[in-house]
């Protein structure tokens, strides 16, 4: 289905407001006075039965009498009206409409108005925000559409997107330097999802970065990220709720290690996002990442691409240079060790109790002392390992004059620095209380990115430094979602392993005693399965019995396991590891993952959207915890692109073959759960 898309309705240059009202503290009343209070430069209408203006707005009673079909109406009225109204709003020939009325599919028995009012905007290829949500507030254009209290405020590069009404309202009302440009709450997404307004705010000027406030699934994003990738714009994505896991991986081990929120992270990270645990992160790494545009092309990175990837701390504290160190190891944040030339040029400006190291702690005791802190940190961040200084900073909001004097003397050398240095720098405080708006507002108007937190100046000077490649984000948006059907036997599966190139156990299912006997003397020591599509976790079920070698162990296995069963060559031990590939996420992904049986328990896993290349699965492994355990990781990533490949041409949505056994440069698929895809619907 072709979605319709909200451009007019995200730049509007007329709007209407249905439900105007005279009656303070209403959605119509407020709406029209936002718009007011804004200086909105475009006609504004309001539509009410009879009144005749509300805030000095001239009004007409129904939508058929509007004198132009507004770009926007905002419809405040009571939740029974609303598609009554889309109906004329499409006849009339308006660009959108937002809904603020809630009594939708978020109550019991609002499904069916709901679905009445996404037939009738499709009908009239109508974009329409909501319902049951806050509204658009389009910054630049001064075009708030919102149903809350709006205070006009400097508009910026970062677009906001929430499926919750209060982050968008706390954004608003934020005081961190957050310039926006854009302001969306989506509540139901009857209409349209998060993804398509991301899609649509790539295409406008003056957009840098997105905040993506998620709390369903959303099939679009993979597409909507590589059109914002090829945009030069990045993203930050808060995804809040416990998902409900894809239905073939939840039957699976896959679905408990690499489960809905893990893939979308991975997607997120493929397209040089960041992947925020809270609001406070989302909207620190929105601003940090809207900077990229200003520094370089925004085609991948903010800085000279002859520089590292590597977070550079400096500070006067030595406490803070430890909780630096510990909080980057914690969050998986490089610090790389500095080389000998640039200790070299630190030793002649570092005091003697100081030690060029990174965190680098030039001391109090260079404190105020504008040029050299300047020369210290331009020093240090010159290291060719460094993708990003992160100077730490508290000012105080009360400070006398002398005190004033030292800290602003303390900030030019930070800021001097950055003018200096061709990577990015990060100013975090180390309290969010002690980064006041006004330090922050003169930061980012010298290109320097205010964070508040030391954590979040982490998490924000890593995020900058990531790498995305468009065409790689369009190649995993190509690679559409399968829905789960019918679950192979394991030996079927195994069978359409081997001839996809990958080594299984020797073995045959054994219709009666006699077949298994034959079976056991032809391959030694084996082991007995039971053969059935619907049992997936056979160890855990009872449903594997190892190392059976005699004729005796053989018939206690069949007393327990009865014919048919699945007898195999005992695989000797080695590393095992769990491979799959999952085409029922928001994009598809191969999961890697140590443990076997216990894969769950150890909880360490590589996640890679497809497509996938041995190098690539490679990579991913050697950042996994247990990757030094790995015997071979090129065998290893072979075997996962095969599986990946084979999934793909045979057209599963699930094949999970844990454990693969890796001995030396070998690795054996020793069990197997395969699941085909639903054929693709008209």
């Amino acid at each position: 289905m072709v979605r319709v898309r909200p451009a007019r309705l995200l730049a509007p240059r007329s709007v209407a407001v249905v439900g105007a009202s005279t009656r303070p503290g209403s959605y119509g009343n407020q709406a029209v006075a936002n718009l007011v209070t804004a200086g909105f430069p475009g006609p504004v209408y309001g539509v009410h039965p009879t009144a005749r203006d509300v805030h000095g707005v001239s009004c007409v009673p129904t939508i058929g009498d509007l004198p132009i079909a507004p770009d926007a109406l905002v419809i405040a009225t009571p939740a029974a009206t609303v598609p009554g109204l889309l109906r004329q709003a499409g006849e009339r020939g308006c660009g959108g409409a937002v809904v603020l009325a809630a009594g939708f599919a978020e109550i019991p028995g609002g499904r069916a108005l709901q679905d009445d009012l996404r037939r009738t905007a499709l009908a009239h290829d109508l974009p329409v925000c909501g319902p049951n949500g806050n509204g658009i507030v389009s910054v630049v254009g001064r075009a708030p559409m919102w149903g809350d209290a709006y205070l006009p405020r400097r508009p910026g590069p970062v677009a906001l997107v929430s499926q919750s009404g209060n982050v968008a309202v706390n954004a608003l009302l934020s005081r961190r330097a957050l310039r926006l440009h854009t302001v969306v709450s989506c509540g139901n997404q009857a209409v349209l999802n998060a993804s398509d307004y991301l899609a649509a705010l790539a295409e406008l000027d003056g957009v840098r970065s997105v905040a993506l406030y998620l709390e369903t699934e959303d099939p679009g994003l993979p597409a909507a990220l590589a059109l914002a990738a090829g945009h030069g714009i990045r993203v930050a994505v808060l995804k809040a709720g416990s998902s409900e896991r894809g239905a073939a991986a939840a039957s699976a081990h896959t679905g408990a290690v690499a489960g809905d929120h893990r893939v979308l992270k991975a997607l997120v990270e493929e397209a040089g996002g960041a992947w925020a645990r809270n609001p406070h992160e989302l909207l620190e790494s929105s601003k940090a990442l809207s900077q990229v545009g200003r520094h370089s092309p925004a085609h991948g990175r903010m800085h000279d691409a002859g520089h590292g990837d590597g977070v550079l701390v400096v500070t006067c504290s030595g406490g803070d240079a430890a909780v630096a160190a510990d909080e980057a190891a914690r969050l998986g944040v490089l610090l790389p060790a500095l080389d000998a030339v640039t200790v070299e040029r630190l030793k002649s400006l570092l005091p003697g109790t100081a030690t060029a190291a990174n965190p680098l702690d030039y001391t109090a005791v260079v404190f105020g002392e504008t040029r050299r802190t300047a020369d210290i940190i331009t020093a240090a961040g010159d290291d060719p390992a460094v993708g990003v200084v992160l100077a730490s900073y508290d000012r105080p909001e009360e400070m006398d004059a002398e005190q004033t004097e030292a800290w602003d003397a303390a900030l030019n050398g930070i800021t001097d620095a950055a003018a200096r240095l061709d990577v990015p720098v990060v100013v975090a405080a180390t309290l969010p209380e002690l980064m006041p708006e006004a330090t922050a507002e003169h930061l980012i108007d010298l290109g320097v990115i205010p964070v508040a937190g030391l954590t979040e100046g982490l998490v924000c000077a890593h995020a900058v430094t990531a790498r995305f490649d468009p065409r790689r984000l369009r190649e995993i948006a190509a690679c559409a979602p399968r829905s789960p059907d019918r679950w192979l036997r394991e030996v079927e599966g195994k069978a359409l392993l081997k001839a996809h190139g990958v080594a299984v156990p020797r073995g045959a299912v054994a219709e009666n005693a006699e077949e298994a006997e034959a079976l056991l003397k032809e391959l030694g020591t084996v082991v007995v399965k039971v053969d059935s599509a619907d049992v997936r976790h056979k160890a855990a079920e009872g449903g594997v019995i190892l190392g059976v070698s005699t004729e005796q162990d053989l018939e206690r296995a069949l007393r327990q396991l009865p014919p048919p069963v699945l007898v195999e060559e005992m695989i000797p031990q080695g590393v095992e590891v769990m491979v799959s590939v999952r085409y029922d996420a928001v994009t598809p992904v191969v999961v890697i993952a140590l443990g076997g049986a216990w894969v769950e328990v150890f909880d360490d896993a590589a996640v890679v959207p497809l497509p996938v290349t041995p190098e690539r699965v490679a990579g991913a492994v050697q950042k996994m915890k247990a990757a030094r355990l790995v015997p071979d990781i090129r065998t290893l990533a072979r075997t996962a692109v095969a599986i990946a490949d084979m999934t793909r041409q045979e057209g599963f949505a699930l094949v999970e073959v844990n454990p693969v056994i890796l001995r030396g440069r070998t690795a054996t698929a020793v069990d197997a759960v395969i699941c085909r895809a639903r054929p693709a619907g008209p």
